[in-house]
């Protein structure tokens, strides 16, 4: 069977992406930073058929040994400082694993063999953040970096070197450059799952307002599992290249929060929502919006959740898990 090697394995993105793998005949392995790691132990008991590895994204000796245990067909690098108000906060910490992380993995695949003789495919997660102060709308493959945060600042180092190390060494490496993907999984402390879990506790009683930032703020959001699939169509082609994985559409975060609302019966949210100028970013990224048509065309990935039902399945899921931690009966 094919071995697949993940890091980031116990973010939303991972999660979604072993399911994917496992369901397609693949052995799994996850690579987890440090011991006792509560965030493993839960992916232990969720997805019991993938193999944790330890590994750091700051310790080069580590990758090589991961990757020397796990043998793997393709890496996944999906580890990262990924929450954007956290990198301005700790951009020396983003830089090191976010960018530098990347460095890193690719040169321990071409340690351990990542030329013709063993050809170990390599995925990187580059972001729509790289794009931040758009040149031009919507958003290509072609379209020049202008980040707006030091996360964007070490994800296009990220994915520069991926286009380096491709053409200086010939690996097979490519580059997703997803625009935002949520869904269930996301993390709590981004906009879209602190939205859908806070709009949920409200409906149930027990929270009473939602404190945000930038409510105009325009993304093009899609769900998560669709786009772990592009992932994979990505390293399935005969020569490695970059794709733009989007919608298409974009919408506000204001949209997202009166969707939401409109989920759970609440027509008028004016009086649940405030913004509080700590959650304004010091350098925002105003619009989002991509153009996949390259990978339409040649990977044949399409995106299949509509932003309304992702908006309901999120909502959905916040009202039956927080209904049932509190023994509330819906």
């Amino acid at each position: 069977m094919p071995r697949a090697f993940i890091t980031g394995i116990t973010g939303q993105d991972g999660r979604h992406l072993a399911e994917f793998l496992h369901g397609r005949g693949y052995d799994v392995y996850g690579m987890v930073k440090g011991q006792s790691n509560p965030r493993a132990q839960s992916l232990v008991e969720e997805m019991p058929f993938v193999e944790i590895v330890p590994g750091d994204l700051a310790d080069l000796p580590s990758l090589v040994a991961a990757l020397e245990l796990a043998q793997p067909d393709e890496v996944y690098n999906l580890g990262a400082i990924s929450f954007v108000a956290l990198s301005f906060n700790q951009a020396e910490l983003t830089a090191n694993i976010t960018g530098l992380g990347v460095l890193r993995m690719l040169e321990a695949i071409r340690m351990i063999g990542g030329t013709q003789n063993n050809p170990i495919r390599f995925y990187q997660a580059s972001s729509s953040e790289m794009f931040g102060k758009v040149r031009e709308t919507p958003q290509t493959e072609g379209t020049p970096f202008h980040p707006r945060s030091p996360y964007g600042c070490a994800k296009v180092f990220g994915h520069n070197i991926v286009v380096n190390y491709r053409e200086s060494y010939g690996l097979y490496a490519c580059s997703g450059i997803l625009f935002n993907h949520e869904g269930p999984r996301r993390g709590i402390e981004f906009v879209t799952r602190k939205v859908s879990n806070a709009v949920a506790r409200i409906k149930l009683g027990l929270q009473h307002e939602l404190v945000l930032g930038n409510l105009d703020a325009k993304r093009d959001w899609g769900y998560a599992g669709d786009y772990v699939e592009a992932m994979w169509l990505m390293l399935q082609q005969d020569e490695p290249d970059d794709f733009v994985i989007a919608t298409g559409e974009t919408h506000t975060v204001g949209e997202f929060i009166e969707r939401a609302f409109a989920e759970v019966g609440i027509d008028d949210w004016s009086g649940y929502v405030r913004q509080d100028p700590k959650f304004f970013r010091p350098a925002e990224v105003d619009l989002l919006i991509g153009d996949a048509s390259k990978a339409r065309e040649q990977l044949g990935w399409e995106p299949r959740m509509a932003f309304s039902e992702l908006v309901a399945t999120m909502v959905q899921h916040d009202l039956a898990t927080e209904a049932a931690k509190a023994g509330i009966a819906l």
